[in-house]
């Protein structure tokens, strides 16, 4: 007979165990305990063959939580580790993250939010069937429900629950937010989160599309409506229908278009540009915008009755800057998404780097930083990435001399991200040569990648 899933609580306070043990005992779940880090290997080896879970204090004297989750890791890897902490620096989330830790939440905690992960993790593993004799399970960690984003912040955290208390309506959504905040990731969390979730999610930026075409590309057009329409064609809001239709960028929309979007928001129906019939719609809006609209509205540039229309909930996605504490999780998520792709043998960030990072504005928030992590892996030559890879020398010299945060090598010039990296990565490439005298052995060690990678990158790019 299969044994009861069993959660594992390891907290040196026992107010903190006598906390969670009634909480979740109440919503049915087994529980195990223990005050330190020698009474969870214990319990751990009594438990395993039911364990799932682990609510894991770090600091706790002797064997601290870091120490367990090693173990952890090397005898029992598919049991999830939660961490929990009330001492939550950038070294501590990065380090329990990269060692596989499922979540890191900071004391003191919301008790909701305990659930909801318990409940999460709990799920995940019975959809895997996921056995007490795990290590012959795959040991992929499993998505959380908001897809891509990344954050525990108290921020992230309002977000989430507006997208979890969004996604169960077909109400109209306006997310606000500047560039590169990830306001399409939210999108696809509420669509796969939503009732809409098997029918289509379709993605349309309002500013990348020329005025002349964006109505036919919205609402489709006849065959013969103008010059160059050959056939007939459905636009996103026929696409979308049964799903949801994210509108990104919604404030460069013309206002002689917005009075036509008002109308199909109001009858659930549209006409195709040179069509005389009309046709139902079933869509779920989600629009995104990084400009005020109630500003536009204000200055006439925006329709205040499809402002209303749009914003039904609001969901404001903080800057990277307004959480901080965020930023070493985003770094060591992008950090391990570059090392596989490139392949290259890199430990992790080092400490000046990563304070770097955390002391740094961000005015391309997420994106941004996505951009410098990727340009990091491929300049680090060592088994960390340095400071040097992160920032210029004269950035560095003016945030340590002057006090003023650095700023990352532009990365623009007119040309495409794509360009710009194969240049930098070139140039490493040419580098590492030149301080080798040519040995390609060396400077593959130096570059962290294998020779026969390094051989097949210096025929890509010419280098003879």
């Amino acid at each position: 007979m299969k044994e009861h899933p069993v959660i594992l609580v390891v907290d040196d306070e026992e107010h903190v165990r006598l906390a969670l043990r009634t909480v979740l005992q109440k919503e049915g779940y087994a529980i195990a305990e223990a005050a330190n880090g020698h009474e969870a290997i214990a319990q751990l080896e009594k438990y395993h063959g039911s364990l799932q879970l682990l609510l894991l204090d770090i600091q706790m004297p002797g064997l601290n939580g870091r120490g367990v989750q090693q173990f952890l890791r090397k005898k029992y890897p598919w049991i999830e580790v939660i961490f929990m902490t009330a001492y939550s620096t950038p070294e501590n989330v990065m380090g329990a993250m990269r060692e596989g830790a499922y979540e890191f939440l900071t004391k003191p905690f919301d008790i909701q939010e305990i659930k909801r992960l318990v409940r999460q993790v709990m799920a995940a593993r019975q959809a895997d069937n996921r056995a007490a004799d795990g290590p012959q399970m795959e040991l992929n960690r499993p998505e959380t429900p908001w897809g891509g984003l990344i954050g525990t912040s108290p921020k992230m955290q309002e977000v989430y629950k507006l997208i979890g208390r969004v996604a169960a309506t077909s109400a109209s959504v306006l997310i606000e937010g500047e560039s590169g905040t990830g306001k399409e990731l939210i999108c696809r969390a509420i669509h796969a989160n939503s009732l809409r979730s098997s029918g289509p999610l379709v993605e349309v930026n309002c500013g990348a599309i020329p005025e002349h075409l964006l109505e036919s590309e919205l609402f489709g057009h006849e065959k013969g409506a103008f010059t160059g329409a050959l056939q007939s064609r459905r636009g996103k809001f026929e696409l979308a229908d049964g799903g949801t239709l994210f509108l990104d960028e919604i404030g460069e929309m013309p206002l002689w278009l917005q009075v036509k979007l008002l109308r199909v928001l109001q009858e659930k129906e549209i006409e195709r540009v040179g069509g005389e019939s009309k046709r139902k719609v079933d869509v779920r809006i989600v629009a995104a915008t990084h400009r005020n609209l109630r500003q536009l509205v204000e200055e006439g540039r925006f329709r205040e009755d499809l402002y209303y229309r749009l914003n039904v909930v609001a969901i404001q996605v903080p800057p990277l800057r307004e959480r901080r504490e965020d930023i070493p999780l985003l770094a060591a998520h992008f950090f391990e998404k570059y090392v596989k792709e490139t392949g290259k043998r890199l430990r992790g960030i080092a400490r000046e780097a990563e304070e770097w990072l955390c002391g740094y504005q961000w005015p391309g928030n997420v994106r941004e930083l996505q951009n410098v992590i990727q340009r990091a892996v491929i300049l680090a030559q060592g088994p960390y990435i340095q400071l040097e890879h992160v920032v210029q020398p004269q950035q560095r010299a003016e945030a340590g001399e002057e006090g003023q945060e650095g700023a990352p090598l532009p990365v623009t010039g007119g040309r495409k991200l794509k360009e710009l990296l194969r240049e930098v990565e070139r140039e490493a490439i040419l580098a590492a040569l030149r301080e080798t005298g040519g040995n390609k052995a060396q400077a593959s060690l130096r570059l962290g990648i294998s020779r026969k990678a390094l051989i097949y990158k210096c025929q890509e790019y010419g280098i003879s």
